[in-house]
């Protein structure tokens, strides 16, 4: 029996490379067929580890799901870009690699970076899915986020819907 050590925590510039796989990856599993495969294909080549390093040296704060063999998740975070929203933070992105999905790491990390939200005084939290992608949905929703409100968003030619939960 082996232990797998977890751990969650600040992105360095050495994660540049596993950011950029779980970010391809994630987003293959989760919008393919949903966003148009040219503008998707667009979408994943833009966010190699060189975008990846030079986000890291100018960015928002961005934890890391570390199981010890590499990075599984990550999440982007900090004040909640609309100042009209109701909302003080904002999780701008939130991806694991789709075989760790389901065990409890997005639940996890969510907490985590919530958890560096509320120590800054940024309550509540909001962020965005695209409702295409139900399995997010059902996630952020389990989680306790209501629905704050929708916008439609082009996307490749394609109208797509987006929803903006709110959490306490």
């Amino acid at each position: 029996m082996s232990d797998l050590l977890v751990s969650i925590r600040h992105a360095k510039a050495d994660d540049a490379q596993g950011l950029a796989k779980v970010f391809e990856a994630a987003w293959r599993e989760a919008y393919q067929g949903v966003i148009p495969g040219v503008a998707l294909e667009k979408m994943l080549v833009r966010r190699s580890p060189r975008w990846w390093r030079s986000t890291l040296a100018r960015s928002r704060p961005l934890a890391v799901l570390d199981i010890g063999q590499g990075i599984a998740g990550y999440a982007s975070y900090g004040r909640c870009r609309d100042r009209a929203s109701p909302a003080a933070g904002e999780i701008d992105e939130l991806y694991l690699l789709p075989e760790y999905q389901g065990l409890g790491f997005g639940r996890r990390l969510f907490r985590a970076v919530c958890n560096d939200l509320r120590a800054q005084e940024m309550t509540p939290v909001m962020l965005w899915a695209l409702a295409d992608n139900t399995r997010a949905c059902a996630f952020y929703e389990g989680l306790g986020g209501r629905v704050a409100g929708r916008v439609e968003e082009r996307i490749g030619g394609v109208k797509l819907t987006k929803v903006a939960y709110l959490f306490p």
